[in-house]
């Protein structure tokens, strides 16, 4: 699957956000309460966009995922024993397939082109948090080698910490 990625701008905003909501009708049908109106809401992906942290993946001109890259994190993430503390690290946020793209190895091929461009940037690190009640995103980050580190407790339930060492280095 060819998808070309780009920096997020405010043009991208109003689709951003139908993707979201497509997503959270569709992890609500699976049983997922992880994201609602509250969160990820209008004013963080704003927020993201005017940071230049959030990242589009276009395939056949539709968005077909997002993502947050930085080095930002809740006080939670100070529950991890993170096995890596003194490297280069960056932080991936809002993760999100659009249900259009999803059972097709999206995510996967993401993630790796996320580990490809951090790692030729001199990152060594990668962590994240991922709903303990979303089967499809633990698989996946299991399946990348992601290991669990700790757990941060938010309005919506318990998450795990991961982290991964990028061997590129």
């Amino acid at each position: 699957m060819n998808i070309q990625y780009r920096k997020a701008t405010s043009e991208n905003f109003d689709k951003i956000m139908e993707l979201i909501k497509s997503a959270i009708i569709n992890m609500n049908e699976a049983e997922i309460y992880q994201w609602d109106a509250i969160y990820p809401d209008e004013a963080t992906i704003k927020q993201d966009i005017d940071n230049n942290d959030l990242y589009i993946g276009i395939v056949d001109e539709k968005i077909a995922v997002i993502y947050v890259i930085n080095n930002s994190c809740d006080e939670e993430y100070n529950n991890g024993d993170w096995q890596y503390p003194d490297t280069k690290y960056r932080i991936i946020h809002r993760l999100c397939v659009h249900p259009d793209f999803q059972n097709k190895g999206v995510g996967k091929i993401v993630m790796e082109y996320i580990e490809s461009k951090l790692s030729n940037a001199g990152i060594e690190s990668i962590r994240l948090d991922a709903f303990t009640k979303n089967p499809y995103a633990l698989k996946l980050y299991k399946n990348l080698g992601y290991k669990i580190v700790g757990y941060a407790d938010w309005r919506m339930g318990r998450f795990y910490l991961m982290e991964k060492y990028l061997t590129g280095n």
